[in-house]
């Protein structure tokens, strides 16, 4: 794995700026692959790694920097629980450990760095020099990962009985004989007009 800091200019690329957000994903997803022993998760462990995250603020981008977890590759899966959390699947191991930020870390922070009145600064900086055990919790969890779930998977299309649309990756709901998209069984995040 690269050092803190190496991970820092990624990720400033990445998301456009270096936060305080940040710096806690890459430390949370450094000690994820350290706990699973991933010493090359973007490079030659990449095909083991399936990350979950609970969150869509910065740490997330920060997780895909350090992890090459990516939507698009379908390594990457979000759960909309607004929690600072990740779990992170060595799916060749059979085995995954769910981290999750300590709301005291922020009041540590302020403890450490008094001096410095930027609330953001004041994070960035303790986040850099916390021991794992203050920022986070974590737990061994089992992650059942259906294989549809898989990066890779070529799965049959279906078409919507109501829309008419392409469906991928058993993503639709029976009505008794009918197979009917997600949206038109009434998950859609749309109105038509």
């Amino acid at each position: 794995m690269k050092t803190l800091a190496e991970y820092e200019e990624l990720a400033a690329i990445a998301h456009g700026h270096l936060c305080a957000g940040q710096i806690l994903g890459l430390r949370l997803a450094m000690f994820g692959m350290n706990l699973l022993g991933l010493e090359d998760p973007a490079g030659r462990d990449r095909k083991r790694l399936v990350t979950y995250v609970e969150i869509d603020r910065c740490a997330t981008d920060a997780i895909t920097v350090v992890t090459g977890c990516r939507l698009g590759k379908r390594a990457l899966k979000f759960r909309d629980f607004g929690k600072m959390a990740a779990t992170f699947c060595d799916v060749r191991e059979n085995r995954a450990v769910r981290i999750s930020a300590k709301e005291s870390s922020k009041q540590q922070a302020k403890e450490m760095f008094p001096e410095i009145a930027d609330k953001n600064t004041q994070q960035m900086t303790a986040y850099r020099e916390m021991a794992e055990e203050d920022l986070f919790d974590h737990a061994w969890v089992r992650v059942f990962i259906p294989p549809e779930e898989f990066p890779g998977y070529k799965g049959e299309k279906r078409s919507c009985a109501e829309c008419g649309e392409s469906i991928s990756f058993e993503r639709f709901e029976r009505r008794g004989d009918e197979i009917v998209c997600l949206s038109c069984a009434g998950a859609r995040y749309y109105e038509p007009l």
